[in-house]
Order: structure tokens, then sequence, then C-alpha cells
């Protein structure tokens, strides 16, 4: 019997994330997502997938909330274990975020942090804490924005983040490469 690979996806329960997790179901990859707050958009996304003939599950994540972080992976190791009899996954895919469309002059220092929270310090303390549970030969996938590469006036926080996203990926790429870990970003 083959097995089939395991991607772990932030922010899986709607959008660009569930997308993400259904194709990768078709392609024949068993998904677990994260969601913030919509329970009830999770549960449709788990549905459509195992429809799709994968095998699913949902946790709860703040992926801004660094110090819930010990917490998350040991829900997904029990997850791991009672749905898939496994301690290890192989492709985690980056995307949980938020958006800010706000001139320098008007954004707030809050503003600023949570998207700082979410979209950078989060996802590098995610990553780290997942390290040792990501199959070697895996998958890093970070998503990230075109406004890292051109100017759009009300983005400039956020695509500050992805910008920081993108060099994140290439220093992933080169500290994992020994164990077979690819890692890229996706805009």
């Amino acid at each position: 019997m083959t097995t089939r690979p395991i991607a772990l996806i932030t922010g899986g329960s709607r959008g660009l994330g569930r997308n993400t997790a259904l194709n990768l179901a078709h392609k024949g990859v068993d998904v677990i997502i994260t969601y913030r707050s919509r329970a009830d958009e999770a549960k449709a996304a788990i549905a459509e997938i195992e429809v799709a003939g994968g095998r699913a599950a949902a946790l709860e994540l703040d992926a801004g909330a660094v110090a819930s972080f010990p917490a998350f992976v040991e829900a997904l190791k029990k997850t791991l274990h009672q749905t898939w009899q496994r301690d290890r996954f192989d492709y985690l895919v980056n995307n949980a975020g938020t958006g800010l469309r706000k001139m320098i002059a008007e954004t707030t220092e809050a503003e600023f942090d949570t998207l700082m929270n979410t979209h950078l310090k989060g996802v590098f303390f995610l990553t780290q804490a997942l390290l040792p549970l990501i199959n070697d030969g895996g998958r890093i996938i970070n998503i990230s924005s075109g406004l890292a590469r051109f100017a759009a006036p009300g983005s400039s926080a956020y695509a500050m983040m992805k910008g920081g996203i993108e060099v994140f990926t290439r220093y992933l790429a080169k500290e994992l490469g020994q164990r077979g870990i690819t890692a890229n970003t996706v805009a």
C-alpha cells in the first residue's frame, strides 16, 4: 500500500488556501488545514477534500500568536497519529494571512504589528516549530505577493512582510537542503 503524502496548509479553510488544499487532494495528497475563527468554513473544506478522495483534518491556529505554537504542534502530533498513524508530514504551505490597504501615513503600529506577527514572525517561528515534523525530502511553500516586487500605494506594510518572507525562503532552502527539503515562494 502506498502512503499518501500529507500537506499542512495554514489558512486552508478559505480562499487561496482552500483552493490549494482541494487541488492537492485531487492529486493524491491528504491535507491538514488550519483556520483562525471560522470552524464552519473549515468543516466545509474538509467535506470537499473528502469528496475529492482525500483524508483531511482541520486545526484551529492563529498564525500570528507565536505563544500558541507549542500547543498547536502537540495538537498536530495527535492528529497525525490518530488520523494517519504517522508522526510526520510532507508539505508545509504557509498561506495564512490578512491584508491591509492603508497609506504609510495612516498605518497604525497595531496594524503593522498584526501584519508582522501573521506574515513574518509567525511564519518564521511556526516553520521552526514544525521542522522536526517535516519528512526529509519534504517541501515548504511560502505564499508571497507581487507587491514585494512592485510598489502600489497603500500596500507598503503588507509588501514589507512579503519581501521578508521571500528572503526567509532563500535561507530555508540553503539551511534545509541537506535534508532534501526544498523551499519556494509562490506569489
